[in-house]
């Protein structure tokens, strides 16, 4: 045996006992078995959703208006002090809660008797664009003279703009004279009206009618 044999012999041998705990070793740890893969997570029953809007209004129904609004908006339009205004709006909210619209508009009206009265305006309701409506109507009763005035209407129960084009019998007098302001109700169905007006003119007594609102102007009243 050659001298170059002799050194490779003598290399493995020496290595040999070093690799032998290494192998088994590598041989135990690719014996285990692997851990079972985990299976994603259920889905969610009960979901997280976005909120129903700035309004919170259910699906179907209509956003309301706060009483801060309404006292505001009737103090702009009708040319009155915060406090007339704020008591008017305060029994009203009182007694029927929150409107679900109100109607900004004009009117004249006259009687002997019997007495006429025409208007137009914009109905406002949350997340729609304004809409122009008109309302005319006969009344009778003890009541005599002319006025001519703004008004604002306040509208209960009122979910969808077309449900306002009907007829709503009212009751009118100065018994609903609150702040300096003349109120009233008119009712049809489920929806209620509260006009709330502001003028100049003399009219007394107190009278029974009804006041149609239509689409378009009409000079018939009936």
């Amino acid at each position: 045996m050659d001298r170059r044999k002799l050194i490779v012999s003598g290399l493995v041998t020496l290595s040999a006992p070093s690799l032998a705990p290494r192998l088994a070793k590598a041989q135990t740890v690719s014996s285990q078995p692997l851990p079972p893969a985990q299976a994603p997570p259920p889905p969610n029953s009960t979901p997280s959703y976005p909120s129903a809007g700035p309004s919170g209004a259910p699906a179907g129904e209509a956003g309301t208006y706060s009483q801060d609004e309404i006292v505001r908006n009737v103090s702009d339009f009708l040319g009155v002090t915060a406090e007339a205004a704020g008591a008017a709006v305060e029994r009203l909210f009182a007694k029927n809660g929150r409107p679900t619209a109100y109607i900004a508009g004009e009117e004249g009206s006259g009687s002997f008797v019997l007495g006429l009265r025409y208007g137009r305006g914009l109905m406002y309701m949350k997340d729609r664009t304004p809409m122009e409506v008109f309302w005319q109507g006969p009344s009778v009763g003890w009541d005599w003279g002319g006025n001519a005035s703004r008004v604002f209407t306040l509208c209960y129960n009122l979910h969808v703009p077309e449900a306002i084009f009907q007829r709503f019998p009212g009751v009118e007098g100065t018994a609903y004279l609150v702040g300096g302001l003349g109120v009233n109700y008119q009712r049809a169905e489920d929806v209620t009206l509260a006009p709330i007006r502001a003028g100049v003119g003399l009219r007394l007594g107190a009278n029974v009618g009804y006041l149609a609102y239509t689409r378009k102007r009409s000079v018939i009243p009936f």
